[in-house]
């Protein structure tokens, strides 16, 4: 692959990158994908704090990081300050779904740093189609998937 191809490919999955904030009866459905630079991170942090505003006082949170490309440190470190922002506003309980098991290790280690991973639960779902039932389970009734 030549050079300005490369560069091709990077610049396209910086235009694919999104976060989505979504209310749900359970909380919050966060949407990540593609390849999420610290910029962009810090929106997520932004918006995430304007939705925050009307929150109940304890909720739950989704996280679809399906088809999410393993974050950069100045990324993660974002998201880290993020995840502290949602426990601080109310949240109980956190699952997320991830397609890999490097993605899913990634953000096992960022749970435990921002100290949510007693709260927060992870699934590999491309081996589990109903991670969504399971994941309202675990958020909305405490049914936790790893027991």
């Amino acid at each position: 692959m030549c050079h300005s191809s490369v560069l091709l490919l990077i610049l396209y999955y910086r235009r694919c990158a999104m976060f989505k904030i979504e209310t749900r009866s359970s909380g919050f459905l966060l949407t990540f994908s593609g390849f999420i630079e610290a910029e962009e991170m810090k929106r997520w942090v932004e918006e995430s704090e304007k939705a925050l505003k009307t929150a109940p006082s304890d909720f739950g949170v989704i996280v679809d990081m399906r088809a999410l490309k393993p974050l950069p440190a100045d990324s993660k470190a974002v998201m880290e300050s993020g995840q502290k922002l949602y426990k601080m506003k109310g949240m109980k309980r956190s699952f997320v779904a991830v397609n890999d098991a490097v993605t899913a290790m990634q953000f096992k280690k960022i749970a435990k740093e921002s100290g949510i991973y007693l709260w927060e639960r992870y699934i590999d779902a491309s081996t589990n189609p109903e991670w969504q039932k399971i994941a309202v389970e675990w958020v909305k009734n405490s049914i936790d998937p790893d027991k």
